[in-house]
């Protein structure tokens, strides 16, 4: 008999929790996993799969535009708010039980609960209850970041944007990272007048200049307008529910919802893991080895609490090689070099590899290939948006350092296009291929 209740006790089922949690099980551990919220975590709950839904739905806005001038006559057209909101809010119910039922699948006993670390085998339960494991795994992810600011208690993160009454005319944003400017896509498409206030003069840090640089030329033609270095001071809530925000710098603006999109930091807070001596890094992140082992043997962590790629495949990666590496007798490691990502703005933008500034600041002699284009499916919209694709190469040896690119589904061609870039694939190898015609991805082979 084990001196422990479980094998392994995961805290926090998300992606990476619940990928951990099954693969241990399918070694034939004994697993059990405590979430306190829903199962399924950010990305399915409140993150990426229901804000793409979201995405999806606000393109109709251009698409039902642009019908006209393919010969369609669509009359009564109108949006409605709620319909789309309790799809998505539906969709996010399956797949939580999809979830669910995954774990129960592999026999994974689940506890709808919060559950803290008590010392380096043992947790407890919301209820109070007791339980000992021989590891613990902590995949509690990140948690919005709520800036102090007078009247913050007037905003709302990423969060509770999913469960607006009714869609907002008009909306303020802080922050001017993926999650900000893809729900200022959102809200402008369907029809909402758009702020977008941010402490910098830039969008979008790490991705590439020249993108970021499109982009914002992009949404500022479709009326969304920016405040740089011009975070909020200030939100005071009206009699009527209007929400006056004064921001640096300038007179104050009357909106119905102010969005903070300002960062995610790690969801330690209250975990106990001062018990298990386990140390923090300077954002609350737990610190772990490449074996995602914290400084204490029996306790590991993946996904966004340690914050070192805050991205969900990469949680679900580290939670699988977790798994094999405690429980499948097989160490694995990540390879955290070239992971391509992708914001879903409009237009959306996904990149690969190095940026220019990062390859001339670290290869001898670089060169730059690209094509500024208009995709053929902007040929009869109001809105003549160019796709811009960027290669950079390494000059001495030709591989190819980086990929990036702006435009109608940029991240679908993208990924494929990943997977040469991760081989180490040299331009000539581009070269070579022939182009699929006619498509925007044949850019891709055709950058001089």
């Amino acid at each position: 008999m084990s001196e422990f209740d479980y094998d392994l006790f995961t805290i926090g089922a998300g992606s990476g929790g619940v990928r951990a949690s099954r693969i241990a099980a399918a070694h034939g551990a004994k697993v059990a996993v405590a979430e306190e919220h829903r199962i399924g975590g950010t990305c399915v709950i409140r993150g990426c799969v229901p804000k793409k839904l979201l995405v999806y739905g606000s393109h109709f806005a251009h698409d039902l535009n642009d019908a006209a001038n393919f010969g369609w006559t669509i009359e009564g057209a109108r949006f409605d708010w709620v319909t789309m909101r309790d799809h998505v809010l539906a969709d996010v119910d399956r797949l939580e039980i999809a979830y669910t039922n995954t774990l129960e699948g592999h026999g994974v006993e689940r506890f709808l609960e919060r559950a803290t670390v008590t010392g380096p085998n043992s947790v407890r339960l919301a209820s109070g209850r007791e339980l000992t494991a021989k590891y613990i795994l902590v995949s509690t992810g990140a948690w919005p970041v709520m800036p102090d600011i007078d009247g913050s208690e007037h905003c709302i993160t990423s969060n509770e944007v999913f469960h607006l009454p009714e869609l907002p005319k008009r909306v303020l944003i802080q922050g001017a990272g993926y999650i900000a400017v893809e729900f200022a896509g959102i809200f402008s498409s369907l029809g909402a007048q758009v702020t977008v206030v941010n402490r910098s003069d830039v969008i979008l840090r790490g991705y590439d200049e020249s993108l970021r640089d499109r982009l914002l030329q992009a949404t500022l033609s479709k009326g969304i307008e920016y405040r740089f270095m011009s975070p909020i001071e200030k939100v005071v809530k009206q009699p009527d529910g209007v929400l006056e925000v004064t921001t640096k710098g300038h007179e104050p603006i009357h909106v119905d919802v102010v969005l903070i999109a300002t960062g995610r930091q790690a969801n330690t807070a209250g975990l106990g893991l001062e018990n298990a001596g386990i140390e923090l890094g300077s954002q609350g992140e737990i610190q772990v080895d490449e074996y995602s082992k914290s400084s204490c043997d029996s306790i590991y962590a993946v996904g966004d609490v340690t914050n070192r790629v805050q991205l969900t495949p990469v949680a679900i990666r580290e939670g699988q090689a977790f798994a094999d590496t405690v429980f499948g007798g097989t160490p694995t490691t990540i390879d955290y070099g070239t992971i391509p990502s992708a914001v879903f703005s409009q237009p959306p933008i996904a990149a690969v590899g190095l940026t220019e500034a990062e390859a001339r600041q670290q290869c001898a002699e670089v060169r730059i290939y690209s094509s500024d284009f208009r995709p053929m499916r902007n040929t009869f919209s109001d809105h003549i948006e160019r796709g811009l694709y960027k290669m950079i190469v390494d000059d001495e040896t030709g591989k190819i350092l980086g990929l990036h690119m702006i435009g109608p589904d940029a991240p679908e061609i993208l990924q494929a296009a990943a997977i040469a870039v991760k081989a180490g694939l040299t331009k000539a190898d581009f070269d070579a291929t022939v182009a699929l015609h006619p498509s925007m991805a044949e850019e891709l082979v055709l950058m001089r």
